[in-house]
């Protein structure tokens, strides 16, 4: 390290491809400076701890886009200086963040962006610090995980394009938070139900219990000078992090005690049983000791928007109820069908044939149905807090395939029942053009290689099931992911077409005297027709309201389409 006059301010050094370490007291004599800047060091590997010692007036330390460093370790930045610091550690090579790493500091400012390979931050890396941070940046890197020691001072927070960041602190963890610019709109969700303490009801309660606390610590300590000597105050102090006697009446919470405030008398021995463990039930104390009551909202991004609202999987009490009834339901009227086909003694005909697929094709409907309610169960009133888990993990993308495979082969099998009877009524008199069950078997294996298909895409880029809680291919963000939203839409809306254009020339048929058709034909279209009628009233709406919103002109909310 070359060596600085005393008087020197700021120090920038940049772009040296020598300086491979930073060594103890690098610094030591520039007790004037306030800017040190390290940028762009191509070797710079490691840099002591004690590098920054003793620099009273530093204000503001950069050390930037230095590949090599990969570490920040224990105590790096103990004891620097007197004032808040402003630490940029941004565009480095750093990988891991070390306990007690910014122990004895005073922070003001933490940027740890754009650090592509920053993994993990420990759980005590802000442990000792003195004061702050109150803005910490880690936006781009891709830790899973932010530490809950040392965020209580944290009043604005940034993890932009932090897509590995999947679950917050419990919320509890940022007393001070104003401001939050973040990556998934679900942990806004989250940090909006943070209790601020604003009505006259939690001011009241906080004073009342200081006032109660404070009480209890002047008998304590009367009790212990007299008996157990400092033991018992002590405990108080540790278990209920209570102040002293001069701070407690100097405290500016409380300046108007609800109590009154003569001396207690102790007059005999007497025991008290502390309940420490049920303290914070029913009330959140640690806004008591917030330092100022903050009126204004706060501030976070992404906003929630009409594809993630605030809400659970299933947003109504009734649809909640509604979905257990028809999955289970489902699962076993389907399965009952299928064992009863399976079983059957009778000869399998090309009806009882599709008849089967369309069981299968229901029960995995039933499935998904199931999954889902399964998952709102679980998250009920706390979705915020797995959303991200749940919406970008496996299990998404295997409830949102079942989904499409199961409607898909639903529809197709339903079309091609409605062909069927057309054609074995319009053929009545014709045995030999009669449909053969190998033919059946050819037609449902092409649908279910259309559904698989189908149902596949979206795990491969176009389109995806990530972007709803309820795990429907709903992104159309892209050119891809529109057309095959589109088309999905419109092969169900020709199909409809198609079944409807079937069951009105067999109603002609039936009724045209001239032409010959079996009574048991006849009448197992009728049949067929309430079956398949009643799922195409069930998709048509789905089909029409999906169209409108893949052409960007939604006409109703997710919420709403849950319904």
């Amino acid at each position: 390290m070359p060596v600085f006059h005393s008087s020197t301010q700021e120090l920038y050094i940049s772009d040296d491809d020598t300086l491979k370490y930073v060594e103890r007291h690098s610094f030591h004599n520039l007790s004037r400076v306030n800017h040190i800047q390290l940028t762009g060091l191509k070797t710079l590997s490691y840099i002591d701890p004690e590098a920054f010692k003793d620099l009273p007036n530093l204000k503001y330390l950069e050390i930037v886009e230095n590949v090599f460093i990969e570490v920040i370790r224990a105590n790096s930045f103990s004891g620097i200086s007197e004032n808040a610091l402003t630490i940029m550690l941004n565009s480095n090579g750093v990988k891991d963040i070390r306990p007690y790493a910014f122990n004895g500091s005073r922070l003001e400012e933490v940027y740890l962006h754009r650090n592509m390979d920053l993994e993990h931050i420990d759980e005590l890396a802000f442990y000792g610090v003195i004061d702050g941070p109150t803005h910490i940046d880690l936006s781009e890197t891709r830790i899973s995980s932010l530490p809950s020691v040392g965020m209580e001072t944290i009043e604005k927070l940034q993890a932009k394009n932090t897509w590995a960041l999947k679950a917050l602190p419990p919320f509890r963890a940022f007393l001070h938070l104003q401001s939050a610019e973040l990556t998934f709109p679900s942990h806004c969700c989250g940090l909006k139900m943070l209790r601020r303490w604003r009505g006259h009801l939690e001011a009241v309660i906080c004073n009342l219990t200081q006032t109660a606390l404070g009480k209890l610590q002047e008998s304590s300590e009367a009790f212990s000078q007299r008996y157990l000597g400092n033991k018992i105050h002590q405990h108080l102090k540790d278990s209920f992090g209570l102040p002293t006697a001069s701070t407690t009446t100097q405290s500016h919470y409380f300046n108007s005690p609800i109590f009154p405030t003569e001396q207690f008398q102790l007059e005999e021995l007497f025991y008290v049983e502390l309940p420490a463990e049920h303290l914070n039930e029913g009330f959140d104390f640690a806004l008591c000791n917030d330092l100022h009551t903050d009126d204004h909202e706060l501030l976070c991004t992404p906003l929630p928007d009409a594809l993630n609202p605030c809400e659970d999987v299933m947003s109504r009490d009734f649809l909640r109820v509604l979905v257990w009834a028809v999955s289970l339901l489902a699962i076993s009227a389907n399965l009952l069908v299928m064992f009863i086909l399976l079983t059957s003694q009778q000869k399998l005909s090309v009806t009882r044939f599709l008849i089967g697929h369309l069981a299968f094709a229901d029960f995995c409907m039933g499935m998904y149905l199931l999954l889902i309610a399964s998952v709102d169960l679980y998250t009920r009133s706390h979705y915020y807090h797995y959303a991200i888990a749940w919406q970008t993990g496996s299990g998404c993308n295997v409830a949102g395939t079942l989904s499409v495979f199961a409607s898909e082969l639903s529809v197709y099998t339903l079309t091609l029942i409605s062909l069927q009877r057309w054609h074995a009524i319009f053929y009545a008199m014709r045995p030999d053009r009669k449909i053969k069950l190998r033919h059946a078997a050819v037609l449902m294996l092409v649908g279910w290689l259309l559904c698989v298909i189908l149902a596949l895409l979206p795990l491969f880029g176009v389109s995806s099931y990530q972007k709803v809680s309820i795990c429907l291919p709903m992104d159309i963000q892209s050119s891809a992911a529109q057309a095959y939203v589109v088309s999905v839409l419109m092969v169900n809306v020709i199909a409809f077409m198609v079944v409807c254009l079937c069951y009105i020339h067999i109603y002609c048929m039936v009724h045209n005297p001239q032409h010959q058709s079996s009574r048991c034909d006849t009448n197992m279209a009728k049949r067929m027709a309430v079956l398949i009628f009643s799922n195409f009233l069930c998709l048509a709406p789905i089909c029409f309201y999906g169209l409108s919103a893949a052409l960007h002109q939604p006409l109703m909310t997710v919420t709403d389409s849950k319904v």
